[in-house]
């Protein structure tokens, strides 16, 4: 990491969602008495990490981990329950909408379902026109039709195309004329969540490919949520592994695949399937996955890993740092007594 000032930092980071809204719904039966009871869904818990301008950071995990909470927050779309988030040094949760308008040209998301995310009542040229016309109120008409045809083209969006509507389109071409929304207001930084997982497999490498080359050309910062592994490899500078919502280890992207340390993370790269491999080494998880509503005393992981020990049981981890620069929240790293 170097000594210029993060783009996005998080610090301490939760968010909660509660399951007994009413008054009624939180009064339960214990021991013969009535108690009042909230039930919670933990689905970030205490995350902290930095980004640089130009990265590419990817959050993995499997379903229900967090990652999209994550985006969201992060894009203002939910409110924190507790901890920080900074952008470009400035404190940017708990603002109102009017405060972020200003923030909202800088930091674009691009959603997971191309099929949702555009308005079926709009031609794609009043959708790609509306973000321009909001965040930039000086613009002429015809300075707007410029815009939005030179976006088109830079996104492989034939421009002859703007009449049309979201539904005569395939799914990878609506993810490219929502790819195309988001840069139409020059922004520097883009919260991407699993923007390829609907697409054919076929599509896929090329959404990914124009996300690349918007990056190099405009010089973008990526918060790319995905659970898959073989995206990251190709697409990510750094990568942050979270289970049930917290920061098992964070690492660059080469240090991850090559020498990967939480017995999570291990498995989840097992995984993967190699052209080279003719015996694969898959490491199968055993026990269940503890419930976000009540989560466990110590260490999330601790009832499928094979290394827990009574202090994992007991203790939650602390995200430690490691010689070679990564981030690991395990007691087995820490105590060295995992077979690295």
């Amino acid at each position: 990491m170097s000594n210029s000032p993060a783009i996005l930092e998080l610090k301490n980071l939760e968010k909660r969602f509660e399951l007994d809204k009413g008054f009624l719904e939180t009064i339960k039966l214990k021991d013969k008495r009535l108690v009042r009871e909230k039930r919670e869904v933990h689905a970030v818990n205490n995350v902290s990490l930095e980004m640089e301008r130009g990265e590419a950071l990817c959050v993995v995990g499997e379903s229900g981990c967090g990652k999209s909470t994550v985006a969201r927050l992060v894009a203002g779309l939910l409110d924190p329950s507790g901890g920080e988030i900074h952008y470009d040094g400035e404190r940017i949760d708990g603002r109102s909408r009017r405060e972020l308008i200003g923030l909202r040209k800088k930091m674009q998301m691009i959603f997971q379902n191309p099929y949702a995310s555009l308005n079926p009542r709009m031609t794609i040229q009043q959708a790609l026109e509306e973000p321009v016309r909001y965040h930039n109120k000086d613009l002429s008409n015809a300075e707007i039709r410029d815009k939005v045809r030179e976006v088109m083209k830079s996104v492989g969006v034939d421009p002859s195309w703007a009449a049309r509507y979201p539904h005569e389109f395939s799914g990878g071409q609506r993810q490219r004329i929502a790819i195309a929304r988001a840069l139409t207001v020059d922004p520097e930084f883009i919260i991407a969540d699993e923007p390829i997982s609907a697409l054919d497999v076929s599509i896929q490498a090329q959404v990914l490919n124009l996300m690349l080359e918007a990056k190099e050309e405009r010089g973008l910062t990526y918060l790319f949520i995905t659970h898959d592994l073989s995206v990251v490899q190709h697409f990510g500078t750094r990568v942050v592994v979270l289970y049930l919502g917290s920061v098992c280890e964070l690492s660059d992207t080469k240090t991850l695949f090559e020498a990967p340390k939480h017995p999570y993370t291990k498995a989840l790269l097992s995984a993967v399937p190699q052209l080279k491999d003719d015996k694969p080494n898959h490491i199968r998880l055993k026990g269940e996955i503890p419930t976000p509503i009540n989560l466990p005393v110590g260490c999330p992981f601790e009832s499928r890993c094979g290394f827990a020990d009574k202090r994992c049981k007991l203790e939650k981890p602390r995200p430690l740092k490691q010689p070679d620069g990564s981030i690991v929240a395990c007691h087995a790293v820490e105590e060295d007594r995992l077979d690295v």
